[in-house]
């Protein structure tokens, strides 16, 4: 089979399309026949090796995991002998991420919890696209957030694909939605229905007066007071990534906070693939759908991954298995 391989850190042009055994599913696993993977921020850096810290995490001097992806959609092709959720001929997707890497691939094995059926009314391109972003922004609004009716939301990194789903959460409980982004990504925001949209280029939301009820953050580029500024006397803060310099002092803080005032701080755990029957339940009842930038193929990856790392792809960015189409 096909898979993109990478052996050192680099830029994206380190990857190889390569041929590679097809792999056998263990007790516990599946075999899937890969349609559709997204590219995430794990796999812009585990690619690069950076920030260097992750490298605790995918290997110090050079990566473990030499297949990136961590979402994918495809069809069960083999079952291991423990594995009793699927049956062959079952269409899946799912985050994969808390068992492996491996998506850029024709097919892969992996632990069969990793995966949910995939809805007939939904694609492979887009449910490679829903579990990640869709799920945080689901436990950033909702578990974490506490989102309630009318409240006035701001969501930082709004043009990509947690910002995307998480417009789409926050109309479900009739929010005031505004965004942050810059670049093309401004115009596709208009067209999929935030209230007020910022380009952070020409405006720092953290300075200019406004104040919201609850910010979800996809970058967190500024210090934790930047933030508290920008909230109510009760508002809450919620990063779901960003920078580490920004992060730690972030989690130092956050009990002090706590003490002194009423507004709260939440950096989120991703739990991967938690509540994704109910994000299925929402896209077939036409409530939630995925902005897809794409899709690439297989082939392209390399590219799709640099023009991901540079911030300039609008919602998702899919990469379909070419050998497929």
């Amino acid at each position: 089979m096909k898979a993109l391989v990478f052996t050192k850190y680099g830029s994206p042009e380190v990857l190889q399309l390569r041929e590679i055994a097809k792999p056998i599913p263990m007790e516990n696993e599946v075999l899937v026949k890969i349609h559709a993977t997204a590219v995430n921020d794990y796999d812009w850096s585990m690619i690069r090796g950076k920030p260097y810290l992750y490298r605790l995490l995918f290997g110090l001097l050079k990566p473990k995991h030499q297949i990136p992806g961590m979402e994918m959609s495809g069809t069960i092709e083999a079952v291991g002998t423990n594995a009793k959720l699927f049956k062959v001929g079952d269409a899946v997707y799912g985050d994969i991420s808390a068992y492996g890497f491996g998506s850029f691939a024709e097919y892969m094995s992996i632990n069969e919890k990793a995966l949910t059926l995939k809805p007939d009314k939904m694609s492979f391109e887009e449910a490679t696209a829903m579990p990640h972003a869709a799920t945080l922004a689901l436990q950033g609004l909702v578990d974490s957030g506490d989102i309630q009716k009318g409240q006035k939301i701001l969501i930082n990194g709004a043009g990509g694909g947690m910002g995307t789903f998480g417009l789409q959460i926050a109309k479900l409980y009739n929010a005031e939605v505004t965004g942050v982004d810059t670049g093309d990504k401004l115009k596709m925001m208009k067209e999929i229905g935030f209230d007020h949209i910022i380009d952070y280029k020409q405006e720092d939301f953290t300075k200019n007066g406004q104040n919201y009820d609850l910010i979800l953050d996809a970058k967190t580029t500024r210090s934790t007071f930047d933030y508290l500024r920008a909230l109510n006397p009760s508002g809450k803060y919620v990063t779901v990534g960003g920078y580490l310099n920004r992060l730690f002092p972030m989690l130092l803080l956050k009990p002090c906070i706590s003490v002194f005032s009423k507004k709260r701080i939440h950096i989120l755990a991703l739990k991967p693939n938690k509540d994704l029957d109910y994000i299925s339940e929402l896209f077939v009842a036409g409530k939630l759908r995925p902005v897809i930038d794409g899709p690439f193929n297989l082939s392209e990856a390399a590219k799709a991954i640099q023009y991901f790392g540079e911030g300039r792809h609008r919602g998702k960015v899919v990469i379909v298995n070419n050998t497929l189409l």
